[in-house]
Parts: structure tokens; C-alpha cells; sequence
């Protein structure tokens, strides 16, 4: 009876002894320094990003190697497309994305726009660019006239090579008033191609390699064919005496071995500078049969460049109230 009281009472000593103290190596948690225990893991300190440090923080300046898409963007080849579709039930792979093509072909849009398609299959107003009622074809790489807008009022294709004019090229342009194909290479014009154009009033087509010159539209005021390879044989007769509108033509730098004529009384400059004319009639300028016919407006009249001798006719002078520019003795 002494024994088990003995053994009752040291097992509630014992008891007592467990409870008073925790076991060695076990570290009670303290809740309020859960906080403080992360930052000591990712060793902060106390550092804080503010807007004066902030950069120090994310380098802005190296952006590509901050968002690198390169490697997440599909590879694309022009003309390739999409592989179909596996089939149900088949063993096929799904699509690489590296597959792909980076330029897709793009289809030529042939209708909705406005001008007809180009010798480039697109409309012409995406080759060149449409202003209103200018069109305006510089250097586009162009060998033949595009297809126009009917209401074409202006028409600039310079630096092209374009090296024929058809009659067909400028069909139904009522409203067209200028023409400037400078700097091409064209050899020749349809008579029918410029005729019909009745509101046409400038034509511009130096630097060329024209040999003759078209049927012109009546109303044309000003014509210039300056650095062509224009010969006399190459302009009709009486060429220009229809044209009682014409007011400034350039013929210089060609192969012209004679001043045409007649030339019309609305006549204000004459550029014949760096041809092969040696000689004049005397008519060239005034009518020597009746003396009372003079050219008050032709003003401007240049010779110079020829291997002609303006002393040697006088009598072609008398109608014009200022003299040529040109060789006089």
C-alpha cells in the first residue's frame, strides 16, 4: 500500500516538472515576428523603393532584355501557309508555330478602289499617289501610262520609263489640263493619243527620246520638248499654226536643222538654243510681203547654240520688238 502511494506521487512530481519548462533544442514561435522572419530570408534590410531609387531597382534601360519577344513570336516565310488540320483519328503533329511566315503574302485588292489596276496589278491610285484631281506617278517604276481616274485634272510621272504613248491612254480625261512625263524614255506618241484632249493645256516632255511630234490639241499653251532628239522632218507642216492658243515653246537641245513655221501670232517664247540651224527664211519671224503685220508678243527668242549667223537676215527681224539671242557676227 506504501508502494503504490510512493509511485502515485512521484509520477505527479514528474508531471509537474514536464509542464514548468519546454523540452530542450524547441523554440517557442512568436507570431509577431512572422513578418520579420521573411525579411531575413530575403535579406532586404530595410530597404524601401521610392521614386529616387526606383531605377536602381528594375534597370529600365536595358528594355529588350527586360520583355524579349523574339523567341515567343512565330518564324514565318513569305508564300508559305498554314499545314491543315489533322484529321480526327490520325497520328499528325500539331502545327510548329515556328512554321509560320513572318511576311504573309498579301493579296493585291482589285476592286473598291479608286483608279483601274496598273501595269503593278494594283489600282493606280495605291501605285501613285491621288490628290484630289492631280495624280501624281514620279518615279513608281512605271512603262506604260497607268489607267486614270476619269476626273484626272493633273498628271505628274516623271523618272519613270515609260517609253510609248497610245492612243488609247488618255481615253475619256475631258477634264485633263496637264501633262508632265519628264525624265522618261519615250520614243514616240500616238496621233490619236494627245488630239482628242480638249482641255489640255501644258504638255511637259523634256529629257526623252522623241524623233517627231504628235497631232496637238488645239488649246495647248504651252509645249516642251527640250533635250529629245526632235529632227526637222519630225514636225509636220504648219504644225503649229492651228494652234492659236500656244504661248511658250521649247524646242532646245534637239536636232532641228530649221525653224519651224508658221508659228502662230499668241506666240511669246521661242527656246531653239543647242540645235543645228544654220540658216533662216525670211519669213521665219514676219511675213516680208506686208509690212504691216508685227508680233508685239513674241518677246523672247533664243538662237544661241546654232551655227547660224543672225547678221547675215535682217529682214526676219523687223516685226519683232526685241532681237534674237544669239551668234550676230
Amino acid at each position: 500500500m506504501k508502494l503504490l502511494a510512493f509511485l502515485s506521487l512521484l509520477a505527479l512530481v514528474l508531471l509537474e516538472a514536464g509542464t514548468a519548462s519546454p523540452p530542450k533544442g524547441r523554440k517557442r514561435r512568436d507570431p509577431t515576428n512572422e513578418e520579420g522572419d521573411s525579411y531575413e530570408v530575403l535579406n532586404l534590410g530595410n530597404y524601401v523603393p521610392d521614386p529616387d531609387n526606383y531605377d536602381e531597382v528594375i534597370d529600365l534601360s536595358d528594355y529588350e532584355g527586360l520583355m524579349d519577344y523574339e523567341d515567343q513570336l512565330p518564324e514565318v516565310k513569305a508564300g508559305s501557309s498554314l499545314d491543315p488540320p489533322a484529321r480526327i483519328g490520325s497520328t499528325q503533329s500539331t502545327v510548329n508555330p515556328r512554321t509560320l511566315s513572318s511576311k504573309p503574302t498579301v493579296a493585291k485588292p482589285t476592286a473598291g478602289l479608286p483608279g483601274s489596276p496598273s501595269s503593278h496589278g494594283l489600282p493606280t491610285c495605291l501605285v501613285c499617289v491621288c490628290l484630289g484631281s492631280s495624280v501624281y506617278c514620279d518615279d513608281a517604276d512605271l512603262e506604260s501610262i497607268p489607267p486614270l481616274p476619269k476626273t484626272t485634272t493633273y498628271l505628274y510621272a516623271r523618272f519613270n520609263r515609260i517609253s510609248r504613248i497610245r492612243a488609247g491612254d488618255f481615253k475619256g480625261l475631258t477634264k485633263l489640263k496637264k501633262i508632265d512625263l519628264s525624265s522618261n524614255s519615250i520614243s514616240s506618241i500616238d496621233d490619236d493619243a494627245l488630239r482628242l484632249l480638249p482641255a489640255l493645256r501644258d504638255l511637259i516632255l523634256p529629257e526623252n527620246q522623241l524623233v517627231a511630234l504628235p497631232v496637238l490639241p488645239a488649246g495647248i499653251e504651252v509645249l516642251d520638248v527640250r533635250l529629245n532628239r526632235l529632227q526637222s522632218s519630225g514636225i509636220q507642216p504648219e504644225a503649229f499654226r492651228g494652234l492659236e492658243k500656244l504661248q511658250f515653246l521649247y524646242l532646245a537641245d534637239n536636232l532641228l536643222d530649221s525653224i519651224p513655221g508658221p508659228l502662230p501670232p499668241s506666240l511669246r517664247s521661242l527656246h531653239l538654243q543647242n540645235n543645228m540651224i544654220e540658216t533662216m527664211q525670211k519669213d521665219a519671224f514676219c511675213d516680208t510681203e506686208e509690212h504691216k503685220h508685227s508680233r508685239r508678243q513674241l518677246e523672247d527668242i533664243r538662237l544661241d547654240g546654232n551655227p547660224i549667223n543672225l547678221g547675215f537676215f535682217p529682214s526676219a527681224y523687223f516685226c519683232l520688238p526685241r532681237l534674237p539671242t544669239g551668234r550676230c557676227c
